[in-house]
């Protein structure tokens, strides 16, 4: 069970501007709000608003698996900041193909890249000249998943399209840091939300086992709750993490074999 932390010190993240993606629910949402509890003005978007959407934050509805959608959250994020200092790339979207990787639709792999990588590539395209206005102390962290290290045959489109975005953000990190703007990305593993639920429960329906056993083999004992992705994220947007770039973080309980 996720231990209940001291309260986040209200002026960490105070007068800073952060936009975060898919931030209506799950990991999303723990962002939005740890960001929120720092201190910052936060905008997100999604498809739609959830219950479990953060009510202090900016909610903006929209499709960023497209150009078009991207850019036009952008220019609404940044008319409603007036500027942007910390970006969160967290939208994703996964569905499991039990019949193999052959069985994976074209369509599939073109939408499984659209929303779990190029997203992030189009929103930081987009708003890298804000962050450049904004100087040095611009933070970017992308969300990827443990799946682009060691994927499964049945999310091959998703583990792979998680792949590129970790090759990417080292890239990144790399043009960016003369600036003073860092890159990061975290690797969570198997974190308790909606979307990822659906998945396990489908792994555990093929293997006939029960959902448990899906997460029995945790070396820290548990699942991952929302919030220690979101802790990870606010450390890495964080000044304490001010000599940190290009790296990729695993927040997987040490599931992950080192590698």
């Amino acid at each position: 069970m996720f231990k209940t932390l001291v309260p986040a010190d209200i002026t960490e993240f105070a007068g800073k501007r952060a936009i975060v993606t898919g931030g209506s629910r799950g990991i999303g949402a723990a962002i939005v709000q740890r960001l929120l509890d720092g201190g910052a003005s936060v905008v997100t978007t999604a498809r739609n608003a959830t219950d479990e959407t953060p009510k202090g934050a900016t909610f903006i509805q929209g499709d960023i698996s497209t150009l078009a959608g991207v850019q036009a959250f952008a220019a609404a994020a940044l008319r409603e900041l007036g500027g942007v200092d910390i970006v969160v790339n967290n939208a994703a979207a996964a569905r499991t193909h039990l019949g193999g990787i052959a069985s994976i639709p074209d369509e599939e792999w073109l939408d499984a890249l659209d929303l779990n990588y190029l997203s992030a590539v189009r929103v930081n395209n987009a708003l890298l000249p804000a962050l450049r206005e904004a100087g040095a102390g611009g933070v970017i962290v992308n969300i990827s998943s443990g799946s682009a290290i060691l994927p499964g045959p049945p999310l091959a489109h998703y583990g792979a399209a998680k792949a590129a975005l970790n090759t990417y953000g080292k890239a990144l990190a790399a043009e960016l840091a003369p600036a003073g703007i860092r890159v990061t990305t975290i690797m969570p593993g198997n974190v308790l939300t909606p979307g990822a639920d659906v998945i396990r429960q489908n792994f555990a329906d093929a293997m006939g086992v029960e959902l448990a056993a899906i997460t029995a083999g945790i070396p820290l004992g548990r699942p991952g709750d929302p919030r220690d992705i979101a802790e990870a994220v606010a450390f890495l947007a964080s000044d304490r993490a001010q000599w940190i770039t290009g790296t990729s973080l695993n927040v997987d309980g040490g599931e992950l074999p080192a590698i």
